[in-house]
C-alpha cells in the first residue's frame, strides 16, 4: 500500500510541473521571437542609414572637387542631389544618371518622362525632356557648369550661388533665380544640409 499511495502523489506532482514547463518554454519563445523582432528593425533602420551615407561618400569627393575648381559648396550641390535624385533612387538618377532633373535640348541624349511642375500656385504633371549621363560625377559636372555659365538669356544667373559664403545664401540664391518651380525649395534644400549634416564637407 505505501508503495501505491507514492506512486500516486508522484503522478499528481509531476502534472502541475509539466504546465509550467510548457509555461516557461513558451514565455521564453514569445521573448525570443519578439527580441528578434526588435533586432530585425534595427538592422534595417542601421542598413537604410548606411545606405544613404554611402551616397553622400560617392558623391562628396566630385564634388569638393567642383568647389575647389568653382567656388559652388559641396553642401548645396549634396543636398540638390539628395533632395531631388530620392538618394540617387529616382528612376532618372538610377537609370539615366541624372541626379538633378536637367532638361535636355537639341541633339543632347535624353529620356521622356513624367515630372511634377508648380504652375499657378498648383501642382502639375507634365512630360518632360531630361538629359542622359553616363556617370552621376558628369552629372555633377553639368550642374555646377549651369551655375558658372547661367542660361542663354543670362549668364550672370547663378553668380549668387557661386559668391555665397554659405549654404543658406546659396539656397537662397537658387530660389531668387528661379532654379526650381517649388516656392518652398530653398528651405528643403536648408533642412537637408542640416538634418545631415552636410555643411562639413564646405570646410574639409
Amino acid at each position: 500500500m505505501p508503495k501505491k499511495t507514492y506512486q500516486k502523489r508522484k503522478s499528481k506532482t509531476s502534472i502541475p510541473l509539466i504546465f509550467a514547463g510548457i509555461l516557461v518554454i513558451g514565455l521564453a519563445f514569445v521573448f525570443s521571437l519578439h527580441t528578434l523582432s526588435d533586432f530585425g528593425v534595427e538592422t534595417e533602420q542601421k542598413e537604410e542609414t548606411v545606405s544613404r551615407q554611402e551616397f553622400i561618400d560617392t558623391l562628396a569627393p566630385h564634388a569638393k572637387e567642383l568647389q575647389q575648381g568653382y567656388g559652388v559648396l559641396p553642401s548645396i550641390i549634396l543636398g540638390q542631389a539628395i533632395l531631388e535624385s530620392n538618394w540617387g533612387q529616382s528612376q532618372l538618377a538610377s537609370q539615366y544618371k541624372n541626379l538633378f532633373g536637367i532638361k535636355a535640348s537639341g541633339n543632347q541624349p535624353k529620356v521622356t518622362l513624367e515630372t511634377k511642375e508648380y504652375v499657378n500656385e498648383q501642382w502639375v504633371t507634365i512630360q518632360g525632356d531630361f538629359k542622359v549621363y553616363n556617370s552621376w560625377n558628369e552629372s555633377l559636372d553639368d550642374h555646377t557648369m549651369l551655375f558658372v555659365n547661367g542660361t542663354n538669356w543670362d549668364s550672370k544667373l547663378y553668380a549668387g550661388v557661386l559668391t555665397a559664403t554659405d549654404y543658406r545664401q546659396a539656397a537662397q540664391a537658387l530660389q531668387t533665380a528661379g532654379y526650381a518651380t517649388d516656392p518652398d525649395y530653398a528651405n528643403k534644400i536648408i533642412s537637408v544640409i542640416e538634418t545631415y549634416n552636410l555643411e562639413q564637407y564646405d570646410h574639409s
